[in-house]
């Protein structure tokens, strides 16, 4: 898939951290990118909306 027009954003928080973050790029109306900020050229995790929702919210019940 080409992404080499996504439009990527991170978090406004991310800062705060050291710029230890990934960043979501909307690839379709159901898909999102997921790539590491600190290696934009290195691999992506394509997740569908409901997938990544799922993610997210396993990793916070964790902390």
């Amino acid at each position: 898939m080409d992404l080499s027009n996504a439009t990527w954003r991170k978090a406004s928080r991310s800062g705060e951290n050291g710029g230890n973050c990934v960043e979501l790029a909307d690839v379709s109306g159901a898909v999102v990118a997921v790539r590491d900020s600190k290696d934009p050229d290195g691999p992506v995790l394509l997740l569908t909306r409901a997938a990544l929702r799922t993610a997210v919210q396993s990793a916070a019940d964790t902390h």
